[in-house]
């Protein structure tokens, strides 16, 4: 853990209670973008996004430092975005179980790996479409750069679980660009 942070979380914590601005100006940004990835709406991820910091706030004293500040903190928001989305209901893409096991891990990969405007217009398109845990894995992961490592203690995932979720994410992705690739 940044030894700064540690030092501004104990005087927070003895007292010094405007120093939490500090966190709110350092990974507000971030926060908000996580969630509104998660939620796809910006006044939710704006309420969502002070939601976060105030249950942080009133989480400190039980931040340990295991890991780091940022990490506890996307733990926090990630958990507050996805339990939004269930409470939402929001519709999802519901894939068939063998015709994402039949795809080739080759033809997925270099699928996704395109980088011309028309291919990333259709995986972010395709993103708004993944379930809201699995936008949340591929926002923090990709985007976010976080490690696996970070990424389990975020989610409450195990590593491997993560691997696996990931793959089969990237397979959900390439089906649901081709689909959106078949009806223009």
């Amino acid at each position: 853990m940044d030894r700064n942070e540690a030092h501004i979380i104990l005087r927070i914590l003895n007292g010094e209670t405007s120093l939490f601005g500090y966190f709110l100006q350092k990974y507000g940004e971030q926060v908000f973008h996580l969630i509104l990835r998660i939620v796809g709406n910006r006044e939710d991820a704006e309420e969502l996004t002070q939601d976060v910091f105030l249950k942080a706030f009133g989480q400190l004293s039980g931040f340990r430092g295991k890991s780091s500040f940022s990490t506890w903190l996307y733990a926090i928001a990630y958990h507050t975005a996805v339990s939004h989305v269930r409470k939402q209901n929001f519709a999802t893409s519901v894939m068939d179980e063998q015709e994402l096991s039949a795809l080739s891990d080759k033809v997925v990969d270099e699928a996704l790996d395109e980088e011309n405007e028309e291919r990333i217009a259709l995986l972010h398109h395709a993103i708004g479409q993944l379930e809201a845990e699995e936008q949340a894995i591929v926002t923090l992961f990709y985007e976010e750069e976080k490690s696996l490592h970070d990424l389990a203690r975020i989610t409450g995932l195990t590593e491997s679980n993560l691997k696996v979720k990931l793959h089969r994410i990237r397979k959900k992705l390439y089906l649901l660009m081709k689909k959106e690739e078949e009806k223009l």
